[in-house]
């Protein structure tokens, strides 16, 4: 007869067949989605990636810095040089402002009386106590001010689906994932759409993006080499069957629950839909598919097997598994047909048969 697809008995016939390719046939009953709810519970940024304390920002390699050397009246060492107009001239204080220079690979900076003076890996302070003290002698009461200019050793890169890509230097305010994700211009595409993933060393995390924002616990602190990359993830999952229309209905990051997903495809048709047979067909990882049924690893298993899950909507209570039932990206959510339909079909197609051939019999003379 024709159809849109397997019957609840076809269905359960192919999980009792056995060899390569064996379907497995899950009921959800409330353990099964209890389980399946912590297996695919996400990691959040809170959880792996620290974020206690702003960075210690440190000049490095790279970085460029401008040094001012100040000599109290009568300046002596750096007397001839022309007054610096930022510095002002009520004082008398003289001020010469070195030439911007960048750390080279051995770390060191040259200051003119100084010498070579090691930068990187320490701190702007450091660096002036170093140069007065080397200045001490030469000059009259000198004072030292080391500034970064440029700083790339400590940045933050930004990429994926903003309008421009950048590279954020950090500050030691203590900018985090949403200032960064600023500093490119936001996103592209709609929030509820976006994925916000977060490389740190060997590690990689993501995130809806809407449940970073409405939870302020995972907009963490960001460490100098951080990548922020927004994704744009159209998650999509495929209804069949008896449903109320057969499409492709795409989803959020956040997620989708099994209710949710009928309810987007018209729920169940009434005069068609067998309302024991709603079914979601994906393929498992092995191990969490096993873990959900309790059955033993098979020798011949593989990395991926197909699952049928079943909900039986004739209980009321499955309304509520329905609900806390998670959807995943390319999941195919199938209604199977009433066996009343099938014995209907059948009937028709008897009817079309006979009923005009009884009727060219009754007029015929």
């Amino acid at each position: 007869m024709p159809g849109a697809g397997p019957g609840l008995e076809a269905v359960q016939r192919a999980a009792q067949a056995t060899g390569p390719g064996q379907v497995q046939l899950v009921d959800i009953t409330p353990e099964v989605a209890q389980r399946l709810a912590g297996l695919e519970r996400r990691k959040v940024f809170s959880e792996v990636l620290s974020s206690t304390g702003a960075a210690d920002l440190r000049i490095g390699a790279g970085d460029s810095i401008e040094i001012s050397v100040w000599e109290a009246p009568p300046a002596s060492l750096f007397g001839g040089v022309t007054q610096d107009p930022r510095t002002g001239g009520a004082s008398g204080a003289r001020a010469t402002v070195l030439p911007e220079q960048m750390i080279g690979i051995d770390g060191m900076v040259n200051v003119p009386f100084a010498g070579r003076i090691l930068a990187a890996g320490r701190t702007p302070a450091e660096v002036e106590g170093d140069i007065v003290q080397r200045l001490g002698r030469m000059a009259h009461q000198p004072q030292a001010l080391v500034r970064v200019t440029r700083n790339v050793t400590h940045t933050v890169t930004v990429v994926g689906e903003v309008p421009q890509s950048v590279r954020m230097p950090l500050t030691p305010r203590g900018e985090r994932v949403l200032d960064a994700l600023a500093a490119a211009g936001g996103v592209r595409q709609p929030v509820s759409r976006m994925s916000l993933q977060l490389t740190r060393d060997a590690q990689v995390l993501a995130m809806p993006l809407d449940a970073l924002i409405a939870d302020p616990r995972q907009n963490i602190l960001l460490r100098p080499g951080d990548v922020v990359t927004a994704l744009h993830q159209p998650f999509a999952l495929t209804v069949l069957g008896a449903a109320g229309q057969n499409t492709e209905l795409s989803f959020e990051t956040q997620g989708i629950s099994l209710a949710q997903a009928l309810a987007r495809a018209g729920g169940l048709q009434d005069a068609r839909a067998d309302p024991r047979g709603v079914f979601v067909f994906r393929f498992e990882d092995a191990i969490p598919a096993r873990s959900v049924q309790d059955r033993p690893e098979s020798p011949a298993s593989s990395d991926r097997q197909p699952v049928v899950y079943r909900l039986n909507l004739s209980d009321a209570g499955a309304l509520l598994l329905a609900q806390g039932f998670s959807m995943r990206h390319r999941d195919i959510l199938y209604v199977a047909n009433a066996p009343a339909v099938e014995l209907q079909k059948f009937l028709n197609l008897i009817g079309s048969v006979v009923i005009p051939y009884a009727t060219v019999r009754n007029l015929a003379p």
